[in-house]
């Protein structure tokens, strides 16, 4: 008798949220994750939305200056247009597509998609930052990547914002943000 073991769900989609503080690798796993689907000869599509032009106008790139070829799109209704033929759809930066990410990513998976979302938890001032703990609730994997707090040393699970600002989004990186510990995170005074 052959006993069959998965390590993945089959016959059926899923979400993957990858999430984490600034500087914790999390583009960099998205990325991981994708190329093996590729590489399994899987359909892949990727989105980043228009609002992250950092590095690329077209890619998606980790700090560490991994790549991918990536549609930019500015909401996240526009991937189930795009994504029809995928087997595994990658979004990245998903805490900038607002609360309609929760809904697509639903579809996509109820219709045997795997869709791998990374993005940020909380914001600079340590709150979570939507959708994505909405989306990890949903979501049948959860991987919480941290980076090393750039003060102590310590395990980092937060977004320290280096500059005056206070809007909640800011799209920036090296010079405007630091990873941070919770004992080294200093929360802006309002």
């Amino acid at each position: 008798m052959e006993v069959t073991l998965h390590s993945t769900p089959q016959n059926t989609g899923w979400i993957e949220a990858v999430v984490g503080c600034m500087f914790s690798g999390k583009t960099e796993e998205l990325i991981r994750r994708l190329r093996r689907a590729q590489i399994a000869r899987q359909k892949v599509m990727i989105f980043k939305p228009k609002i992250d032009n950092r590095y690329s106008a077209n890619q998606i790139v980790s700090h560490s200056e991994q790549s991918l070829i990536s549609t930019v799109i500015e909401n996240a209704e526009e991937i189930l247009l795009l994504a029809a033929d995928a087997q595994v759809i990658g979004i990245d930066e998903g805490q900038f597509f607002g609360p309609n990410l929760i809904d697509v990513c639903e579809q996509l998976a109820n219709s045997g998609k795997r869709v791998i979302v990374a993005g940020l938890d909380q914001d600079y001032r340590g709150k979570p930052f939507e959708p994505m703990p909405a989306l990890m609730a949903v979501s049948e994997y959860v991987t919480k990547t941290l980076a090393i707090c750039m003060v102590c040393g310590n395990p980092a699970d937060r977004t320290q914002r280096t500059t005056d600002s206070h809007e909640r989004v800011v799209v920036g990186a090296k010079g405007a943000y630091e990873a941070r510990c919770r004992h080294c995170f200093e929360p802006p005074k309002e």
